[in-house]
């Protein structure tokens, strides 16, 4: 590129130079502003039924933040009316509950219109989200048929402790947390493994994608 002279003096000359600084300023806050934040195509989930916590990686295996949740009192399987958590791999199959109250109650994927206060004396519905899961493996092929979700729970004095019927529980706050930042077809690992570690570090390859 030729270079251009500046005129050297005249009410136009400082003019000449600033624009350009800026134009300059305007491109280096481009290059080094940070992507948007855990971008809900660039999330995977991983449940560890050994921590009773879920994780949220994003695309390089970053682990982004953690969840207490419950899992099954059967343990693992997937065979039906066996109330137990399906392991391996599966996605998320919709979003259920979206702008619903903490709290609102499911009954078949539709609001009852009841509010259900947390630990509410012998109560345990289905409140606030539904996130529900389909299986991508032989292992887990049942779970969508099965009704197997990450949902949030009253029973929130036992989150960290498998007693669901088969489930992910979370908390309230939680499970909304979570609707906002995951979409239809957002990965997700059950496993047995511990995956612990610190936040920040690369602590698990990315899921495939297939």
């Amino acid at each position: 590129m030729e270079e251009q002279q500046m005129p050297s003096s005249g009410r136009f000359g400082k003019m000449s130079l600033i624009l350009p600084l800026t134009l300059i300023l305007s491109a280096v806050a481009l290059l080094t502003a940070s992507p948007v934040a855990g971008a809900a195509e660039e999330l995977s989930l991983v449940v560890s039924i050994a921590d009773q916590r879920l994780y949220v990686f994003d695309e390089a295996g970053h682990k982004l933040n953690s969840y207490r949740v419950s899992t099954s009192q059967f343990g693992i399987g997937d065979t039906h009316n066996s109330y137990t958590t399906p392991t391996g791999q599966l996605e998320i199959a919709g979003k259920i509950g979206a702008g619903a109250e903490p709290g609102a109650v499911f009954h078949h994927c539709r609001r009852t219109g009841e509010i259900c206060p947390v630990n509410a004396k012998d109560r345990d519905p289905i409140v606030t989200r539904i996130l529900p899961l389909r299986g991508l493996e032989r292992q887990n092929a049942h779970a969508l048929p099965r009704g197997i979700y990450i949902h949030g729970t009253p029973d929130e004095r036992n989150i960290g402790r498998p007693v669901s019927w088969g489930c992910i529980r979370m908390k309230s706050r939680d499970v909304v947390e979570l609707f906002e930042i995951v979409q239809k077809g957002t990965r997700v690992e059950i496993t047995n493994e511990r995956v612990g570690g610190l936040f920040g570090g690369v602590v698990r390859p990315p899921a495939d994608r297939g």
